[in-house]
C-alpha cells in the first residue's frame, strides 16, 4: 500500500509522444532492431559503471562480473533485457524515459515526410533507441536501481507507449536495469529462444560484455528421472554467452567482416544506417593506441550546434572512460564516430587531464590526418558516396581551413564547388579540377560569392569572364566568404574574389593600355557627376573593365569586408565595420549614355540612384530605402511613356 501511494502518472513530453507514434509505425518493417538498441543501451550502462567504479569501488556492491541477460517467456509473451550497470534514480528515469531533451527535436519533426522508409532513416539519425521497444511491445516496464543506493530506492516505470507513463517505488536487490517488453500478438516471435539468439548474434557479437541467455534444455534421461525421484534440490538456472563478447576494435582486422564493422558502427553511434567508410588502425611504438573511426551517411540534427555532445568513445586499456572525448579530433570533424583505446593514458584520466596531456595532442594530430585520408580515399573512389558525404557534411568541412592550419591544403583538396564550367547548382567540382582547366597564362583561381546559386550564376561580375572563357567558382553557402578569406590559395595559386578590388584581366599590350586610357577620359565627366550625387553612398565611382552587358556593379575594396559577411554579421546583430562599396559603370551601356546626356540635374540624380539600387539588387543585397527606389522607377517609367 505504501508503494501504491507513491505511484505517479505523468504525461510524455509532446515531442516524445510524436516520436513514439512514429517509432511504432515507421520502423515496423524492421522490428528486430529494438533488441539491438536495448542491448546497446545495457552495454553503455555497464561501461558507465566500470568508469564510475574506478573512483568508487563500493558501487560494484561486491559483484564485478558484468553481463547483459536476456530472458524470454513464450507463454507470457515477454522478453526481458537485464544489465548490472549503473542503473537510474527516480529523477533520471523521468528525465531519460519521459522526455527527449535533445536539441534538434523541432527540426526532426519538421523534416518528416510521411514516407515510412524516409522517416525511419530520420529516426535513425535522431537516435531514440529506448523507444524502439514500442515497435513490438504493447506495454514496457523498466525496473531499475542506481548502483550504490539502497535496495528500497528501486523504481518501476511503466507505459503503453501512448500519452502517459507511471512511475513508482519498487525495491530491487541488485543494481542495474531490467526492461520487460509485453509483446504484441503479432510479435510473439521475439519470445522464442532461437529467434532471439539469432538476432543477438546478428547485431551484438561485437559488444565487449557477454550477452547471456538460458542454456537450452537437454532431453531428459532415465538418470534424470532417478534424480527427481531422489528429490534433489533444483539447480540454479544455467546461462551461457550468446555473443563473442570481445571488443571488436581489439581483434585483428583480417578476422572482422564488413557486416561486423557495420554492426559495431550502429552500436557506437545509435544510427540505423550503415556508415559510408571506416578505418581500423593499431599504432605501436612510442605511442600505443587503437582507433576505429567511422564517417556516417547522414548528419545528426544537432550538427550545427557547436556545443553539441561530440567526440570519440575513449577506452584506456580496454576500460571505458568517457562517451564524448572531444579532445581527439578538431571541431570541424565533429561528425566522426568511433572509439580510441589508449595504452598510454592513466585509468583515472579526466577531461582536464586530456586537455593538458602531450600524448593526446600527438594522437589528435594522427587521428585528424587519418580522417582526412579516409575522406580522400572516399573521394578518389568516385561514385555517389563522396557526393553523399559532401551534401551532409560539406559545410562543416569548410570550417577546417580556419581551425586547422597545418592541414589546410589537405582540406582544400576535399572541398567541392559549383562553377561556371557546368553552370549547375551541384557542388561537385574540386579545386584540382579547376586548376587542371585553367587557361594558359592564368595564375589565379577566381570566385564569386552571393546569397544563392542563381544570384552567383547571374552576377554581372562574371560578364568579362564568360566573354574570355575563364572559369569562376560560384559560392553561395553562408560560410563561403569566411572560408575563402582563410584559404587564400591552393596549389600555389591565389584565390581572387571577382567582386573585390581592381580587375587584372586586361592584357599589357600598348593597344589595351590606350583603350583603357580612352575609356577613362571619355567617362571622366559622367564619373564626376555620379560621384557627386552618390557621395554618401559609395566610396568611389569608376569605369568598369568587367562589365559587357550590365550598366553597373558594386565592387568591394581590396581590404574591405565582403557583402555576404556583412549580411551575416548584421543578421546576427554583430557590429559591422564602416565601409562603402565602389560603383563601377559601363559607359557604353545605353542607360549610362542616356544618363550622361541628361541635362536636368534632378532627373540625373534620380537615374543615378536607380542605377546604384539596381547594382545592389543584382548582387543580392538589400536596399536601404525600397520605397524610394520604387517611387523613382515609377516616375521614370511615366516620363518615358509620355515621351
Amino acid at each position: 500500500m505504501t508503494a501504491e501511494l507513491k505511484k505517479e502518472t505523468l504525461g510524455f513530453q509532446t515531442e516524445a509522444k510524436q516520436l513514439l507514434h512514429l517509432m511504432i509505425h515507421s520502423l515496423y518493417s524492421n522490428k528486430e532492431i529494438f533488441l539491438r538498441e536495448l542491448i546497446s543501451n545495457a552495454s553503455d550502462a555497464i561501461d558507465k559503471l566500470r568508469f564510475a567504479a574506478l573512483a568508487d569501488e563500493s558501487l560494484l556492491e561486491g559483484q564485478a562480473d558484468y553481463a547483459v541477460q536476456v530472458d524470454v517467456d513464450k507463454e507470457a509473451r515477454t522478453i526481458t533485457i537485464t544489465d548490472n550497470g549503473i542503473g537510474m534514480t527516480r529523477e533520471e528515469v523521468i528525465e531519460n524515459l519521459g522526455t527527449i531533451a535533445k536539441s534538434g527535436t523541432a527540426a526532426f519533426l519538421n523534416n518528416l515526410t510521411g514516407d515510412q522508409k524516409k522517416d525511419s532513416q530520420l529516426i535513425g539519425q535522431f537516435g531514440v533507441g529506448f523507444y524502439s521497444g514500442f515497435i513490438v511491445a504493447e506495454r514496457v516496464e523498466v525496473h531499475t536501481r542506481k548502483a550504490g543506493e539502497a535496495a528500497d530506492t528501486g523504481v518501476l516505470w511503466e507505459s503503453h507507449g501512448e500519452s502517459e507513463f507511471s512511475i513508482e517505488e519498487r525495491p530491487r536487490e541488485s543494481r542495474g536495469t531490467s526492461v520487460t517488453l509485453y509483446l504484441k500478438s503479432d510479435c510473439a516471435e521475439f519470445a522464442d529462444d532461437w529467434r532471439v539468439r539469432s538476432v543477438i548474434k546478428k547485431y551484438s557479437d561485437h559488444i565487449s560484455v557477454p550477452v547471456k541467455m538460458l542454456k537450452p534444455a537437454t532431453p531428459a534421461t532415465d538418470a534424470d528421472a532417478d534424480d527427481k525421484e531422489a528429490e534433489q534440490p533444483e539447480a540454479e538456472p544455467q546461462y551461457e554467452a550468446v555473443n563473442e563478447a570481445t571488443a571488436l576494435w581489439t581483434r585483428p582486422r583480417s578476422e572482422i567482416t564488413d557486416e561486423e564493422y557495420k554492426a559495431f558502427y550502429q552500436h557506437v553511434s545509435h544510427d540505423f544506417e550503415e556508415p559510408l567508410i571506416w578505418s581500423h588502425n593499431k599504432v605501436e611504438g612510442k605511442q600505443e593506441y587503437t582507433s576505429l573511426l567511422y564517417i556516417p551517411k547522414r548528419a545528426p540534427f544537432d550538427l550545427w550546434n557547436r556545443d553539441m555532445a561530440r567526440g570519440l568513445k575513449l577506452y584506456v586499456q580496454r576500460t571505458f572512460i568517457m562517451d564524448e572525448a572531444e579532445q581527439f579530433l578538431p571541431l570541424y570533424l565533429r561528425f566522426v564516430k568511433g572509439v580510441v583505446d589508449s595504452n598510454d593514458l592513466p585509468l583515472n584520466v579526466s577531461r582536464e587531464i586530456l586537455q593538458k596531456d602531450s600524448s593526446v595532442d600527438a594522437m589528435r594530430s594522427a587521428l585528424t590526418k587519418r580522417v582526412l585520408d579516409m575522406l580522400a580515399k572516399l573521394a578518389k573512389k568516385g561514385g555517389d558516396d563522396y557526393a553523399t558525404f559532401w551534401k551532409e557534411f560539406g559545410q562543416v568541412l569548410k570550417e577546417g581551413p580556419a581551425e586547422d592550419f597545418g592541414n589546410k591544403e589537405k582540406i582544400a583538396g576535399l572541398l567541392r564547388f559549383a562553377t561556371t564550367h557546368t553552370d549547375k547548382p551541384d557542388q561537385d567540382q574540386s579545386l584540382q579540377d579547376y586548376v587542371a582547366r585553367m587557361q594558359e597564362g592564368q595564375d589565379k583561381i577566381y570566385y564569386v560569392v552571393a546569397e544563392n546559386f542563381n544570384t552567383a550564376r547571374k552576377s554581372p561580375h562574371l560578364e568579362v569572364f564568360r566573354k574570355k572563357g575563364i572559369e569562376v567558382l560560384l559560392l553561395s553557402d553562408r560560410v563561403d566568404d569566411w572560408l575563402m578569406n582563410q584559404l587564400q590559395e591552393f596549389d600555389g595559386k591565389p584565390l581572387q574574389d571577382v567582386a573585390r578590388g581592381a580587375l587584372d584581366l586586361e592584357d599589357d599590350s600598348e593597344q589595351a593600355k590606350a583603350e583603357k586610357e580612352k575609356l577613362k577620359q571619355d567617362s571622366e565627366a559622367l564619373v564626376e557627376r555620379l560621384a557627386k550625387v552618390l557621395d554618401d553612398k559609395v566610396a568611389e565611382v569608376r569605369p568598369s573593365l568587367r562589365l559587357t552587358e550590365s550598366p553597373a556593379c558594386l565592387v568591394v575594396g581590396e581590404h574591405d569586408m565582403g557583402a555576404q559577411m556583412r549580411r551575416i554579421l548584421e543578421a546576427a546583430g554583430q557590429p559591422v565595420p564602416p565601409g562603402k562599396p565602389i560603383l563601377e559603370i559601363n559607359p557604353g551601356h545605353p542607360l549610362l549614355q542616356m544618363l550622361d546626356a541628361e541635362a536636368d540635374e534632378s532627373r540625373f540624380a534620380d537615374l543615378a540612384h536607380v542605377v546604384l539600387d539596381q547594382a545592389t539588387l543584382a548582387e543580392g543585397g538589400q536596399l536601404e530605402d525600397p520605397a524610394s527606389f520604387v517611387s523613382r522607377l515609377n516616375a521614370l517609367l511615366l516620363q518615358l511613356s509620355k515621351s
